[in-house]
């Protein structure tokens, strides 16, 4: 048996369902989008079986994307959640077949309500479609099962029609990036966007050193410091240059080395500096990236130091 082939054919049989569905939108799509923006609560969507778990996924991406949202279980509506539901909400109901016995037991009472009804069926003259202010045809010539059983290419174009339709309410509302980082902000999105420099940056206990300090101390410091640098001040304790590790190794190598020697010799001076520390952990990235250093030190415009930003610590805390 050709497993390659058989996923090839169900993907080929749900991309068809989806392209002839892209050509067969109407303006009923419209009237739903103004539907759900005119709504003064909340957007509930409620499905039973696979349509359920559909619906479940839809709520999550209107939720996200800036509409109110939430899933409601028929069966758990019936048994004293319908309560959640008002006339100010707006039910988005889903039911391939438009005759799930569950979910045509709460529709009376949504209509009752005086709630606006979309219906996403295969069927106008069904239960749902009949109840329904709206319906959004979601037909499909052929499940991609074998059987022309199982719901595959019905569930496959209600989930593509429903992000269809939250991407219209998106850009209805201009929704941004900084809109959807509001909503995720524990996300990879919501670091990029909210975490700044102050967030992360370390302030105490920092490896600082005076600039006539000798080399084997300045070791010291390094050892005891744990950034693999240290920040060398003036006498009015402000930054005039840091010495890595690495640049002690390096001055190794040279014939007149010696741990007496002042660390300032093996210093970089003037160092890449940052004096915003608003700035955006992202930003301050892409600079640490751009300059090819792994420590940046935050300082105000008069070089005192205020703290130190590593690139290990952006890496840890997921900015990218």
């Amino acid at each position: 048996m050709n497993y390659k082939e058989i996923a090839q054919e169900t993907l080929n049989i749900e991309a068809q369902t989806l392209l002839q569905a892209s050509k067969n939108v109407t303006d009923v799509f419209d009237k739903a989008v103004e539907i759900i923006l005119a709504c003064e609560g909340k957007l509930v969507v409620t499905g039973v079986g696979k349509s359920g778990l559909i619906g479940a996924k839809l709520a999550a991406t209107f939720a996200s994307t800036g509409t109110p949202s939430f899933f409601l279980h028929p069966t758990e509506a019936l048994h004293g959640d319908l309560g959640m539901i008002s006339s100010n909400d707006v039910v988005i109901a889903i039911s391939y077949s438009g005759e799930s016995e569950e979910l045509s037991s709460i529709l009376p009472h949504i209509k009752r309500f005086g709630t606006p009804l979309i219906g996403m069926t295969r069927d106008e003259k069904s239960t749902l479609g009949q109840h329904s202010d709206l319906v959004i045809d979601v037909v499909v010539e052929k499940e991609a099962c074998p059987l022309d059983i199982a719901p595959t290419s019905s569930t496959t174009l209600t989930l593509a029609l429903g992000d269809a339709l939250a991407v219209c309410l998106m850009r209805a509302r201009d929704f941004k990036k900084s809109d959807f980082a509001s909503f995720h902000p524990g996300g990879a999105l919501g670091k990029q966007l909210f975490v700044k420099v102050s967030n992360l940056m370390q302030s105490e206990n920092l490896p600082i050193v005076d600039k006539n300090t000798k080399v084997k101390d300045a070791i010291l410091k390094i050892s005891e410091g744990r950034l693999g640098t240290v920040l060398v001040t003036d006498e009015d304790k402000k930054l005039v240059a840091l010495v890595s590790d690495g640049d002690i190794r390096r001055a190794l190598l040279a014939e007149n080395f010696s741990l007496e020697d002042e660390v300032l010799k093996y210093a970089t001076i003037d160092p890449m500096t940052c004096e915003d520390e608003n700035m955006l952990a992202s930003e301050a990235l892409i600079l640490i990236e751009e300059k090819k250093i792994q420590l940046l030190v935050i300082t105000d415009k008069n070089k005192n130091i205020k703290g130190v930003l590593h690139i290990h610590t952006l890496i840890e805390k997921g900015i990218s």
